[in-house]
């Protein structure tokens, strides 16, 4: 999703981050740093020419980073997705997310999944129909 909206300046992932980087104090987001080696990953082959906007922009979103998870922890967590999504699964578990946003999100809803970790798993815009009545409501905008 940070991938998308960095490579978009519409569409939700775009958006996502613009509310992010706003530092409003009743949205926070945080990433791993799985995600991070992934993002850098593909900016490199991908879209090099991004890769500086990228590091100028990124500390601009107010993410937390959450360090990688041990070994252990995305062994149990085993079957719950595909192999190399556990990290992103045992990331948002460890940081106590109550959202999981993912551009990938079929990946994410095997059967069993749902409610089992305690966050939502959504698409970008279905997060943001899920929180932009509260970002107003909190801005008094509604």
């Amino acid at each position: 999703m940070i991938l998308s909206g960095f490579l978009s300046d519409r569409g939700s992932p775009c958006i996502i981050l613009d509310l992010f980087s706003l530092g409003m104090p009743h949205i926070h987001g945080a990433t791993g740093q799985y995600n991070i080696i992934e993002i850098e990953r593909n900016l490199t082959k991908k879209a090099p020419e991004m890769a500086g906007i990228y590091k100028e922009f990124f500390p601009l979103l107010n993410l937390e980073i959450i360090p990688l998870p041990a070994y252990e922890e995305i062994r149990k967590l085993s079957g719950h997705t595909r192999d190399k999504d556990l990290p992103v699964l045992a990331s948002a578990i460890n940081y106590d997310a109550a959202f999981l946003v993912t551009g990938d999100k079929k990946d994410f809803l095997l059967k069993g999944m749902k409610g089992k970790f305690g966050f939502k798993i959504l698409s970008p815009s279905e997060f943001l129909e899920e929180i932009l009545p509260e970002i107003l409501k909190n801005t008094g905008e509604e």
